[in-house]
């Protein structure tokens, strides 16, 4: 930061920096322990003028505008006479005077396409059906030097858009947000709001919502993304593409994650999302050796060894918000050892056998089934446990090796749709441009004395991200290798090595 950032703002935080009643006049607050005293009238004048006019007035509609306004026609279909009430969210403080990246709530930028904070889009009733209005802060003020002095200003994070510029682009009449707190306060007639991110609006509405209506309204946004549009899938493929080029980054660094740990596959991963995409769309599991087998292992900070397993689990969100979610694992190496080489293709072929339940009127439990069967007969199989097959799966007993469900939705969410009706999802039928995760594993902890001492540390998960279609489905991710020939063909060819690297330390290595 520069010295500049001791200066404090007129106001202090994003909704207070566009207070209502901010004007020139104001006393200029400074930090407790700012360099400057404040601000001379001379200083404040001369800050007003000599800018150049930067309207943007050739914008164009974003790329979604027609899908988010039909988001919002079935939304006002399933409320009639209803006021419905969407805000983005506020900044969160990190630390001090430090917010975290924003990202909008999913249920505002499903409706709007806009990212801002402190945005609020409301639907009011209107005939047999609704007028949208997008509420969102102008930009900063010029004339009490918000634009500047402000920490939320202008010259400080960049530039807003106009109102103006902001309705072009979304294709929704905008007004400013400073306004709506007061008109939802004298609205009438039954209102409902997706709580949980902006907190003052939902104080404006304290004795016109009720949690069970309110939480109808949000289990309606969490339903509406369960069958993607062509240009949710479109995201989707372009999220999984970049992916694939982030696997790609991290196998030809693998021996620089040798010398230093696990935070170097995080770190190579995160540069290609946030080169291709807007960021990663969950924290990326890059987990060597035995953390493999903590199914969320986002600290990254253990050793990544030769003879090990690198189980990567990791996805780029694109610039619209839409993730993937891709897991490969890998021999470090670029050889499986043999027993690592058993259980991967155990995991394999349920995962085969998962993605095949994959089709449209199919329960969207088949694939978890049919990838558990697999799973237990081979546990069964191997004398881990006591058959018969049918017998383990009536029990749960392969759950102390399966750990967790073989799939879950996606979308704008990692997990996708999670507020759904179960009757609509767990227990619900697959449906052309729903898109799923097949992702079957095997863990077997460092701790785990009911396993042969050599399976210990070992875990091997395989993910990929399935669209349900008109005649069966589509691996969205099949670029990335699977098959354990293919992975360490795939691996030898990026790193230059085609009969792999250490190979005596692959074949002495319980993994």
């Amino acid at each position: 930061m520069t010295v500049a950032d001791e200066l404090s703002a007129v106001t202090d935080g994003a909704a207070a920096a566009a207070a209502p009643e901010a004007s020139e006049e104001e006393p200029i607050e400074q930090r407790k322990n700012g360099l400057y005293p404040g601000v001379s009238d001379e200083l404040a004048e001369n800050m007003k003028s000599g800018w150049a006019d930067t309207e943007q007035r050739d914008l164009r509609p974003i790329a979604q505008a027609a899908e988010t306004a039909a988001r919002r026609a079935a939304l006002s279909a399933r409320f009639p006479g209803e006021r419905l009430v969407i805000p983005a969210g506020n900044l969160k403080t990190r630390s001090n005077d430090t917010e975290y990246p924003f990202r909008a709530s999913v249920e505002y930028a499903y409706l709007t396409g806009d990212q801002t904070e402190n945005g609020v889009l409301v639907l009011e009733p209107k005939g047999d059906g609704h007028v949208a209005t997008l509420y969102l802060l102008p930009r900063s003020n010029r004339e009490n030097g918000e634009f500047w002095l402000s920490g939320h200003g202008e010259l400080w994070v960049g530039r807003r858009h106009s109102l103006t510029e902001a309705a072009k682009l979304y294709g929704i009449p905008v007004a400013d947000v400073r306004e709506v707190a007061d008109k939802l306060r004298g609205a009438t007639g039954p209102v409902r709001v997706v709580r949980g991110y902006d907190a003052g609006i939902e104080a404006a509405l304290t004795d016109k919502v009720t949690a069970e209506r309110d939480e109808e309204l949000r289990v309606f946004l969490s339903e509406a993304r369960l069958v993607k549009d062509a240009f949710e899938i479109g995201e989707l493929q372009k999220a999984v593409d970049s992916t694939v080029r982030g696997f790609e980054d991290v196998v030809r660094v693998l021996d620089r994650a040798e010398a230093t740990s696990e935070r170097y596959i995080e770190g190579t991963f995160f540069l290609r999302a946030r080169v291709e995409g807007n960021d990663v769309g969950y924290g990326t599991i890059a987990a060597a050796g035995p953390h493999a087998c903590t199914l969320h292992w986002v600290r990254n900070d253990g050793p990544v060894r030769s003879g090990d397993l690198l189980l990567l689990d990791a996805g780029v969100e694109t610039h619209t918000y839409y993730t993937a979610d891709v897991t490969r694992t890998l021999p470090v190496n670029g050889r499986f050892t043999e027993l690592q080489k058993k259980i991967y293709d155990a995991v394999y072929e349920a995962q085969e056998a998962g993605i095949a339940a994959v089709r449209p009127g199919g329960k969207f439990r088949d694939f978890h089934d049919a990838a558990q069967h697999v799973l237990t007969e081979k546990l069964v199989e191997w004398g881990l446990v006591e058959g018969p097959v049918e017998r383990v799966l009536e029990l749960g007993l392969q759950r102390r090796w399966t750990l967790h469900g073989t799939g879950h939705m996606l979308g704008m969410d990692v997990h996708d749709c999670a507020a759904a009706r179960v009757e609509s999802y767990v227990d619900g039928t697959l449906e052309p441009g729903m898109v799923l995760t097949v992702e079957p594993g095997l863990y077997f902890q460092a701790d785990d004395l009911t396993v042969p001492e050599e399976y210990r540390g070992i875990g091997v998960r395989i993910e990929d991200d399935i669209l349900v279609t008109e005649d069966g489905n589509r691996n969205l991710s099949a670029a990335l290798p699977r098959r354990s020939d293919e992975v360490e063909a795939w691996m030898a060819a990026l790193t230059g090595s085609r009969d792999g690297k250490d190979s005596k330390d692959s074949k002495d290595s319980k993994g």
